[in-house]
């Protein structure tokens, strides 16, 4: 598989500048390893007028048999159309991708540590790939890269110049023209763009694919018209991680859209990041009370509802005495980030059997929450808008109506004791409300009343004396759960 990039200059801005950017000194030919062959990069020509590198990648026929996907669920429909004799090595594809990832990582980034400026200067660009697997045809290819800019050349590469009667390949010769340009935003469209044309991948596409695309297609795939197919070709038609990829590209655009914030779109999640974080010493607190509460209440079989990112799913689910856990949320994006968290999809068998999320909604009532011994809803009714509180009210204790509900909620009179939090702010940007302990006390209370519970109270984080703690739970038992114990 064979690419050429070339880069033309001037005497104040050299064409040379290209070798600064991709870390590869021009005066020298370097290979590289990867896992299915070698890749060599060298410079045909770099004066200051015009600078080409070459990543020439080498392709081990034998590795690409036994170590590809041409077998089996998932397979690339042309990874092994005989055992050693095919295009794959010659066709640029996913390989090609992979090899433009690896070798030139900090080019892709933006990263130049000699000279930190040069990332950022638009160069004039040619691309080149000789040969190009096109499922589509060069309307396609220009459908593809025109929007992006690029000045696109995509000629037919016949199948037998000797039998022109036999017509065209799926193949072209592709050139790329663009007078300004950064290389890396150029790497990042080969990196999509160059496995989606050939429509294959020469690896198993897992959840991690939808990051890898998101992230080289920050900044112009959510508004690319073709972005639907871009999509689905790049995680070879999965279409779970397909709407995964489409629906988080659409809070990009939305975005974008009110000169926003994502977190400000999909505010049901905390700003937090989405790697594992330090947990704050109150969210651990809050968690290991809930814990304990349900513990003494005997629970099993427990409801997370409103359960984010998976925080205390996670947790009750390293106690075996919780045989069953299900974590509910409005947010898609929440419930993407919790799946993450918890591993599902490496999770064993015994273990995945006990965990279940589901996509829902509080303001409705819903058969699957029926039967279970306990509820949570740990900082939940504060984000939903008072005239709404009714409809959770009878979702989770009129039709659902666990033994056991546990609801947690700010103490708005602790807000003083947080230096960092002005004053007559609520502490999350998305709270309708935050109650103090009388309200939230007549609350409870008058729920419990009308649907047959008794309520306790219980202080989470620090009882400080003048203004309570910063996070006040109530404990409801069902009346005749309560009795039969007493009994």
């Amino acid at each position: 598989m064979f690419l050429t990039i070339t880069a033309s200059g001037t005497p104040e801005r050299p064409a040379t500048d290209l070798g600064f950017l991709l870390h590869k000194h021009p005066e020298n030919a370097q290979a590289f390893s990867t896992s299915y062959g070698t890749a060599h990069v060298f410079y045909p020509e770099a004066d200051a007028e015009r600078c080409t590198v070459a990543l020439l990648l080498e392709v081990d026929a034998v590795a690409l048999v036994r170590r590809g996907k041409g077998k089996g669920r998932g397979g690339a429909p042309d990874a092994a159309l005989a055992q050693y004799v095919n295009d794959r090595p010659y066709a640029a594809s996913s390989l090609l991708a992979v090899a433009l990832s690896g070798v030139f990582s900090s080019a892709m980034r933006g990263v130049c540590n000699a000279r930190p400026e040069l990332p950022g200067v638009p160069l004039p660009l040619r691309i080149e790939v000789p040969a190009l697997p096109a499922r589509g045809g060069p309307g396609l290819v220009q459908r593809l890269f025109e929007p992006l800019g690029w000045t696109v050349t995509a000629e037919p590469v016949p199948l037998d110049t000797e039998f022109p009667e036999w017509g065209d390949s799926r193949y072209v010769r592709l050139e790329l023209q663009s007078a300004e340009r950064t290389l890396a935003e150029a790497l990042r469209h080969l990196y999509v763009l160059l496995p989606v044309l050939d429509d294959a991948k020469h690896y198993w596409v897992s959840s991690e694919e939808v990051d890898k695309l998101l992230r080289a297609g920050e900044g112009w795939l959510a508004g690319h018209p073709e972005q639907k197919l871009i999509t689905s070709r790049y995680l070879s038609r999965r279409w779970s991680l397909t709407r995964q990829a489409t629906e988080r590209l659409e809070l990009v655009r939305l975005a974008e859209t009110d000169d926003s914030e994502i977190e400000e779109i999909d505010n049901a999640v905390a700003a937090e990041t989405e790697a594992e974080e330090r947990p704050a010493p109150l969210a651990v607190q809050r968690r290991e009370a809930i814990t304990a509460a349900l513990k003494a209440s005997g629970a099993a079989r427990v409801l997370d509802l409103g359960c984010g990112q998976g925080q205390l799913v996670q947790a009750l689910l390293k106690d075996p005495a919780f045989t069953e856990i299900v974590g509910l949320d409005v947010s898609v994006r929440a419930l993407t980030i919790a799946s993450r968290r918890l591993k599902l999809d490496r999770m064993g068998e015994r273990q995945a059997s006990r965990v279940t999320l589901l996509h829902g909604s509080l303001a409705y009532t819903d058969r699957r929450l029926k039967g279970y011994d306990a509820a949570v809803l740990s900082e939940v009714i504060e984000h939903l808008d008072l005239p709404r509180l009714p409809a959770l009210e009878y979702a989770v204790f009129g039709s659902a109506r666990p033994r056991t509900v546990l609801v947690t909620t700010p103490n708005v009179e602790y807000n003083v004791r947080w230096e960092s939090l002005p004053a007559g702010h609520v502490r999350h940007g998305d709270h309708r409300f935050e109650w103090t302990r009388a309200q939230f006390r007549a609350w409870a209370e008058a729920v419990a009343e009308r649907h047959g519970y008794d309520v306790g109270f219980v202080p989470v984080g620090p009882d400080d004396p003048e203004v309570g703690p910063p996070t006040q739970m109530a404990v409801f038992v069902m009346r005749d759960v309560k009795e039969a114990k007493a009994a």
